[in-house]
């Protein structure tokens, strides 16, 4: 068994880009390391296809280690106080589309979660699916494409059009909705510690990934929550920290800091940096879409409360500047700017997000941010929560999700969309 996202071997090639990005010098770690035979090619789906010599692993473990002796002290945000923004009389409707966007979104990105712009482009072209305006399906997709191509394996049956039934289980539901349990037994006295006990308590191992991985492991291994997110974690500026925050928006209506702040207080257990702007940003957003009417307005007031000058600041100013530009054209901008970094990345996946929120209409938005083929069921999701939650969702999306999610928490599989919107109207009542 290859377990990905936390072997030595496989975490030390993302290490020494993550710390290069920081200004650290990693030239003789990278050279002890090619000299014994390991390599520095980083991979893509977090394991290479074969185990490293005892030997190999344990030098990984030995310059993981100095990597993160050297790596400089991450200093947390301050989050601004921004004007509380007027509330909306239909929080409620609001409320429930965000959840069934996010759903939706999440839902048609999964069957080609993994898959590369390239391939991407050519299933959807090939069975007359391009551009994306609704859930992928594999019906007049070329077998051969198909082999090139192929779907992603966890989401391939029960995920593409002819066989959704209902909404499937996926990291990006089940962090929203262990959010709302987290407002709901601790409202705005949330903690770090208490994040850590929930995934503890509710989350299996494998039902999380990358940095969530990461640290999961370090808790496990008896780190304290403060530091989980900074002991041999190279994905602490991926897109983890950003699907887990929209909740906290979601229970503060128009109240953008009181997201922000929450949704710190969920980030730094896994994440720093981007990784950490990048949920402060969706939190934020998630806010503003519940009392604002235009998408593109809501990524804007998302900005607030992040750092003007950061890397998140800057690729959402970069996506919503491509609003105008025709899709092609707007999609290879954001590869040539952005295509060096891996997909799950926060700070591409950011740029996407922000140019699909510029779309006239949620179809299109959802579209994009697929069509992009980054993080694709990731971005998918935070888009269609914050055009659902503005515009509304679609019978034709909505409709097939049933009213319901499956999850893998305790006590919560096949609950039903509309029961999560209540609840998460009642936290937002109850001014948590």
């Amino acid at each position: 068994m290859r377990l990905t996202w936390v072997q030595p071997e496989d975490l030390l090639p993302h290490q020494l880009i993550q710390s290069r990005s920081e200004g650290v010098d990693v030239a003789d770690v990278e050279a002890r390391w090619l000299a014994a035979g390991g390599t520095t090619d980083a991979p893509a789906s977090g394991a290479t296809d074969e185990p490293a010599s005892p030997e190999l692993r344990s030098l990984a473990r030995e310059l993981m280690d100095e990597l993160d002796r050297r790596a400089t002290a991450w200093q947390e945000p301050a989050i601004p106080d921004v004007p509380v923004l007027k509330r909306s009389d239909d929080i409620e409707q609001r409320t429930l589309n965000a959840w069934l966007g996010r759903a939706a979104g999440n839902l048609l990105g999964k069957p080609v979660e993994k898959i590369p712009r390239e391939g991407i482009r050519e299933i959807l072209e090939t069975s007359g699916q391009w551009p994306l305006t609704q859930y992928i399906t594999a019906i007049g997709v070329p077998d051969e494409v198909q082999e090139r191509w192929p779907w992603n394996r966890r989401s391939k049956p029960t995920s593409l059009r002819e066989v959704i039934n209902g909404m499937p289980e996926d990291d990006d539901l089940n962090f929203a909705i262990l959010a709302l349990q987290l407002l709901e037994r601790h409202g705005s006295a949330l903690t770090t510690e208490d994040v850590a006990q929930a995934w503890l308590n509710d989350l299996p191992a494998g039902r999380v990934f990358t940095a969530e991985r990461v640290a999961y492991r370090n808790l496990l291994e008896g780190v304290e929550p403060a530091r989980a997110a900074v002991v041999g974690n190279p994905f602490r500026e991926w897109i983890g920290a950003q699907i887990r925050t929209d909740a906290y928006g979601w229970a503060h209506p128009g109240d953008r800091t009181a997201a922000a702040r929450l949704a710190l207080v969920d980030a730094r257990l896994s994440h720093t940096g981007a990784g950490v702007d990048g949920a402060l940003w969706v939190a934020a957003m998630s806010a503003a879409a519940l009392v604002l009417d235009d998408p593109h307005e809501v990524a804007v007031a998302g900005l607030e409360v992040v750092a003007a000058d950061g890397a998140i600041a800057q690729a959402v100013r970069f996506g919503l500047a491509l609003a105008d530009v025709e899709l092609d054209e707007a999609l290879d901008a954001l590869h040539a700017e952005y295509g060096d970094l891996h997909w799950v990345h926060a700070v591409n996946n950011t740029a996407l997000t922000a140019y699909a929120l510029t779309a006239p209409d949620f179809a299109t938005a959802v579209g994009r941010s697929v069509m992009g083929g980054w993080d694709t069921d990731s971005a998918g999701a935070t888009v269609g929560a914050v055009f659902g939650a503005v515009r509304g969702v679609p019978a034709e999306w909505s409709t097939p999700l049933d009213n319901r999610v499956a999850t893998s928490l305790p006590g919560m599989n096949q609950i039903a969309i509309d029961e999560l919107a209540a609840r998460t109207v009642e936290v937002a009542r109850r001014g948590a």
